[in-house]
């Protein structure tokens, strides 16, 4: 096991470190001027030249990088040249409204595509299951600015029955904490307020889970299939097993494996299709500052969001390697005998 993490974990590194190469260079080939944006449109010449100077960009191409790698190794990722603060502390800011929202998604993707998998492996073949696959495809297929935009008309503008927007109602903001609104109002002792701050999240979180939640049910659904007709399923039928035993705790667990890699993909997926959700729900996370990041050629903001979402990928993929050794025999055997 300690052999297998070191593996791991190396190559995560370099994983990490080939991804902030490519990204550096070629935030070099975005138009425009990173001293003009920190300077500002109204800066003189000789102001804009101060500005290249404080953030380096005076120096050759690879001197910069170098330096960045440097600082990035002691925690530093420079200063955003659109918002004038350090890097750290503006995805500090940003990156809990993020994370928050992806792990609710990712919650709400289980709770809805696993029975919805289960139930039309079960009733392979039937009306149930040709309309559970028509409505998945048709799910995996919307695009999410517009089915985000299309419940906002709803479920929010008509019906009135969910937030439009935003993270908090008036006068609900918990003091921040950890910066997860759920947990600082639960931190702050308000029922109300962790109320409040899941039903701005319900939205958002359909919305964000609805592509994934269709790969998800679909891949239950044939892993499922596949376990229900092998050897040892048709073994336990014959020794008198119930069906709810033979479908939770044979073939569900022994699907569940290949669900368990595509939960942990997404989750650095959700990091980077939230961009759009949070943009139409006006969410100030990650994916809005790497936007604005982008737009504003802002080299190290952009190299910061590629980093935290990078690292999150990365530690979601390692945590899923981990359970399916703890889940699956064969996957332990298998990871343990590799790394030896």
């Amino acid at each position: 096991m300690p052999k297998f993490l070191a593996q791991r974990l190396g190559f995560a590194l370099v994983s990490v470190w080939g991804v902030l190469t490519l990204v550096f260079f070629l935030t070099k080939l975005i138009p425009g001027d990173a001293a003009r944006v920190a300077a500002g449109r109204t800066a003189t010449p000789e102001q804009v030249e101060q500005a290249r100077l404080a953030l380096g960009l005076d120096k050759p191409v690879l001197q910069q990088y170098v330096d960045f790698l440097v600082k990035a190794v002691g925690g530093d990722l420079g200063t955003s040249a659109s918002t004038h603060q350090p890097v750290v502390s503006d995805l500090a800011n940003t990156l809990p409204v993020t994370l928050q929202l992806v792990v609710v998604t990712m919650i709400l993707t289980i709770l809805i595509a696993v029975p919805l998998g289960v139930l039309s492996a079960v009733n392979r073949g039937r009306a149930g299951d040709i309309a559970t696959r028509v409505v998945l495809v048709l799910a995996g297929g919307v695009p999410v600015f517009w089915l985000a935009i299309l419940l906002q008309w709803l479920l929010a503008s008509n019906l009135g029955v969910l937030p439009i927007s935003g993270s908090n109602s008036f006068g609900m903001d918990a003091p921040r904490v950890t910066g997860y609104t759920l947990v600082d109002s639960l931190l702050a002792g308000s029922v109300p307020g962790f109320l409040d701050s899941l039903a701005h999240l319900i939205l958002p979180a359909l919305a964000l889970s609805a592509p994934f939640l269709s790969t998800v049910a679909r891949n239950v659904r044939s892993s499922m299939i596949g376990v229900l007709g092998s050897d040892y399923v048709t073994f336990a039928v014959s020794k008198g097993a119930s069906p709810q035993r033979v479908v939770v705790h044979h073939a569900l667990r022994s699907s569940f494996t290949s669900t368990l890699t595509i939960l942990g993909m997404q989750f650095g997926w959700m990091m980077g299709a939230a961009l759009l959700v949070e943009t139409v729900f006006a969410l100030p996370g990650i994916g809005v500052y790497l936007n604005a990041a982008v737009f504003n050629q802002d080299t190290f903001a952009v190299l910061g969001c590629v980093l935290v979402i990078g690292v999150v990928f990365i530690v979601a993929s390692l945590v899923v390697d981990l359970l399916q050794i703890w889940i699956d025999p064969r996957v332990r055997v298998s990871h343990l005998a590799g790394a030896s």
